[in-house]
């Protein structure tokens, strides 16, 4: 018998087979709405971002050139689906917003049926679903933290979030924005209310979720 490789080697085959169902998803999701994968993406991130973003931050957050943002976007412009404005801050910066007609393309595609990765998450029991969402937050912060994605709109980089501020094993968590106590089940990878912490503050919001 072949050695079989790393523990490390294996989980990353084994994220690999999962994020090829998740492509072939997002392809007919976007076939489906007239267009491609990095277009549908770009609608999706701009999603809940009502200033917009640059095309350099939709380029870093998407994981691909800056040409290849640029093409997209000019793709959705034409489209209707998105439409660029003036940064106030900077008025030779330009922010890509999401037009109406881009926000119902998306309405749209959240109502279609669940996919074969979503079903597979869902056949986890609860406490290897809340297990995953702790790794996964755990992978993306330490790919933050070296500078190989941007910081994500996750809980546990925002300045809202107190760990374990309560004595409760179901909800010990504390969100200063809705000022509501919750669990790890509910921890967001993504929350359209997150401000990023400064990097002492993170970093000690940090320390203090891990240790738990």
């Amino acid at each position: 018998m072949k050695e079989p490789g790393s523990v490390n080697h294996r989980i990353r085959e084994g994220l690999s087979r999962i994020a090829t169902v998740m492509r072939n998803e997002d392809w007919n999701r976007a076939k489906a709405s007239g267009l491609n994968p990095t277009q549908l993406s770009i609608l999706e991130l701009l999603e809940g971002r009502g200033d917009g973003l640059t095309v350099k931050e939709i380029a870093a957050n998407l994981g691909v050139s800056q040409p290849t943002a640029t093409d997209s976007i000019a793709a959705l412009e034409r489209k209707e689906l998105v439409t660029k404005n003036s940064d106030g801050a900077d008025r030779r910066a330009v922010k890509v917003v999401m037009t109406p007609k881009g926000r119902s393309i998306l309405a749209a595609k959240t109502g279609s049926s669940v996919g074969a990765a979503q079903d597979a998450v869902g056949a986890l029991a609860n406490a290897e679903q809340e297990e995953l969402l702790v790794s996964l937050v755990k992978m993306i912060r330490h790919l933050q933290e070296r500078d190989a994605i941007p910081i994500q709109r996750m809980c546990v980089s925002c300045r809202y979030f107190t760990p374990y501020a309560h004595s409760d094993a179901v909800r010990p968590h504390h969100c200063q924005f809705v000022d509501a106590a919750f669990g790890q089940r509910d921890l967001r990878i993504d929350c359209r209310e997150h401000e990023t912490a400064d990097p002492t503050l993170r970093a000690a919001t940090w320390n203090l979720f891990e240790k738990g």
